[in-house]
């Protein structure tokens, strides 16, 4: 019994694991809906995992690696692999298949600069001990489930190759960007009025509230409030 107890976060990280492999399979298939739905279980199953480490009182150097390798495919190769797709359909009409030398392989192989930088950032947070209270750039989770909405949505807004193109810049550098941005853990001895508290309160009303009239739509709105609370939260420091 003891043996499966420790193993609990391990097992719930390899589920989000498996998520990430899904993810990438239907997003060669060209299924998306089902690659972005993949994502979002993933990023639930890596809620968990870090609570119920901090539940059980467990901690180690396995969990961390296989934490961090989870994480880099389905928050950062899947995702990129959404991107590539997106790029590719706004060329051609059709999803990439297997022709290497398709002529419209750029822009889409932008997408892929989401999980180069993600292999960064994630390396980057594995080795900083100071990311408790809040992150050092944009957590990869965030930056997948801003990808992942993007096949969800149904405006024509969200499709366009300029936005696509974009985001695949944007999102990496957002990535590693020296900029330290609010973590929703509260730290001991936190004062449940202090300022940054006030702004995750903030974040989560406002979080509920966009979801609730737009639904997925919300999703890249809710990654820009969280980037502007941030940078209000760095500005009155």
């Amino acid at each position: 019994m003891n043996a499966i107890k420790r193993n609990i976060p391990n097992i719930i990280t390899l589920a989000n694991l498996f998520c990430g492999l899904c993810a990438i399979l239907f997003a060669f298939e060209g299924n998306l809906v089902f690659s972005a739905i993949f994502i979002f279980c993933g990023a639930f199953f890596d809620f968990f995992d870090g609570f119920f480490a901090r539940f059980l009182e467990l901690s180690g150097a396995l969990g961390k690696q296989l934490d961090s390798m989870a994480d880099m495919v389905t928050f950062g190769v899947a995702p990129g692999m959404i991107l590539f797709q997106l790029l590719y359909y706004t060329q051609t009409d059709e999803f990439f298949q297997s022709n290497v030398n398709d002529s419209n392989l750029f822009p889409a192989i932008l997408g892929l600069i989401l999980p180069v930088f993600s292999a960064i950032r994630l390396a980057k947070f594995n080795i900083d001990k100071y990311q408790t209270t809040s992150f050092i750039g944009l957590p990869t989770p965030v930056a997948a489930l801003f990808v992942a909405s993007l096949p969800l949505i149904t405006h024509p807004f969200f499709s366009t190759s300029q936005l696509l193109i974009a985001i695949s810049i944007i999102l990496p550098i957002l990535l590693i960007i020296k900029i330290p941005l609010i973590s929703l853990k509260l730290s001991n001895g936190e004062s449940l009025s202090s300022r940054l508290n006030l702004l995750r309160i903030t974040l989560i009303i406002g979080a509920a509230v966009l979801l609730f009239f737009f639904m997925f739509a919300a999703i890249p709105f809710i990654v820009i409030l969280y980037l502007f609370l941030s940078i209000l939260n760095n500005i009155l420091k």
